[in-house]
């Protein structure tokens, strides 16, 4: 994974998505809270990873960015998800030295020395050599991902590629791991770690020359894409909260005109923010399936147990270490907060009342199975051959509705009051929207 942050172009992608290029240029960068030359510059940066990504596709002069996601419409989440995690923050030389390690451990196995005489006799001219630490270094981080694996033995260590699972398995057991991971890539949440073992496997498949077309087994068009975007933070947060560590981070929240600033670097340039910095101690991160989103839940040290929604953060960095009591403390806090939650609903709790129809008697009762399936802890108090009767505690309605309007005509609710009132209220208003425009119609 880049160290880079990528808050910019993750919050353009997420606007080119949700608009649909209905912005401008000079909008787009209002939008994002940059100037125009950046909006540029950026776009072109992008461009050329897709470029590099898509190498195959014919290169054309002033081509839109949005034809890129136009170009696989079932594979589109493709290069959204994968290019940023392809374009890593490496220098240059960098660059060179991992390739040319990787590409030398393929052969066989070999000591950080050896590699080190590898790298100085390769690289290019210009790019300045390293020295053993340089190269430990590198063995490290490499091994760290997954890439190579240090050999059982003495000193010197010995480091090869390690591609065992690839290597062990037949053709039609690497197709079948392959439509394994693309299943639950595209289904399961998070995604990011599946999408990129699928790209890998696609690779093996590519080396062993097995037909293409044997690896288009499903498609997919049913992508959140700010999902698979929100997930460049989830790993940063996760760690944090393994750790007990605050984070900083500069938060837009959705009632926000802008959803990016720049850090202000050039003092000549320095324009003052809309967003807000917070200072946080994570606790939770929730995932949303009705809206596919993502949440943080943490305590803010001023305001107490606060949430927020992942896509808003942006330049988000570890802060100090919390006590392993007082994290625990905070932890309590928390889920008696939310215990009572739909999701990370904070409301006061109000009890809900709902009367569930029945389907046919000749059609299986998929009314039932799915509020037995899908909800929580709420019970099922009364109930005969045309009806029944649903209860659940929640803190507060405005979670709970979406997963009520979704049953449409099978579902009436019955308490509280105001929710039924806002019920009646809804469907008179979609009612309207289908009257006639003329009375003799």
């Amino acid at each position: 994974m880049a160290k880079e942050s990528f808050d910019k172009e993750i919050q353009f992608l997420r606007m080119l998505v949700l608009t649909s290029g209905a912005y401008n240029r000079q909008q787009f960068a209002e939008r994002l809270g940059i100037s125009v030359h950046t909006f540029d510059k950026t776009l072109r940066r992008l461009k050329e990873i897709v470029q590099t990504i898509h190498a195959e596709l014919p290169e054309k002069q002033g081509t839109e960015f949005a034809d890129m996601l136009r170009f696989s419409y079932y594979e589109s989440s493709d290069p959204i998800l994968l290019f940023l995690y392809r374009a890593k923050s490496l220098k240059e030389s960098e660059s060179h030295r991992l390739s040319l390690i990787v590409a030398a451990l393929q052969e066989k196995a070999l000591t950080a020395a050896e590699l080190m005489d590898i790298c100085c006799d390769e690289l290019p001219a210009d790019v300045s050599l390293p020295d053993e630490k340089t190269i430990r270094s590198d063995l490290k981080y490499l091994e760290q991902v997954g890439v190579i694996k240090r050999e059982a033995g003495g000193r010197p260590y010995r480091y090869r590629v390690y591609n065992d699972l690839v290597a062990q398995l037949t053709d039609d057991e690497l197709l079948d791991l392959y439509d394994f991971v693309d299943v639950m890539a595209n289904t399961q949440v998070p995604s990011v770690q599946g999408y990129l073992l699928r790209d890998t496997l696609k690779k093996a498949l590519k080396q062993k020359e097995l037909p293409l077309a044997v690896t288009d087994s499903f498609l997919y068009k049913y992508h959140y894409y700010s999902r698979i975007l929100d997930e460049a933070h989830l790993f940063p947060l996760f760690q944090a909260i393994r750790l007990r560590r605050k984070v900083r981070f500069l938060y837009f929240s959705p009632k926000t005109g802008k959803s990016y600033a720049s850090q202000n670097t050039n003092p000549l340039f320095e324009r003052e923010t809309e967003g807000r910095e917070e200072h946080v101690l994570p606790l939770k991160v929730v995932y949303d399936h009705q809206y596919g989103r993502w949440y943080l839940l943490g305590n803010n040290y001023r305001q107490g147990i606060m949430k927020y929604r992942v896509e808003g953060l942006t330049q988000v960095e570890e802060s100090e270490e919390v006590p392993e009591a007082e994290f625990a403390q905070k932890l309590a806090q928390l889920k008696a907060r939310t215990r009572l939650s739909w999701l990370v609903d904070t409301g006061a709790p109000v009890k809900v009342k709902v009367r569930f129809f029945r389907p046919d008697k000749q059609q299986p009762d998929f009314v039932k199975e799915r509020v037995l399936l899908q909800g929580q802890w709420g019970t099922i108090t009364e109930e005969n051959d045309d009806w029944f009767i649903y209860e659940i505690t929640v803190n507060g309605t405005t979670e709970i509705k979406p997963w009520l309007r979704s049953f449409g005509s099978s579902c009436e609710v019955l308490e509280p009051v105001r929710l039924r009132r806002e019920f009646i209220a809804e469907w008179k208003e979609i009612q309207s929207y289908y009257e006639p425009f003329r009375e003799n119609l």
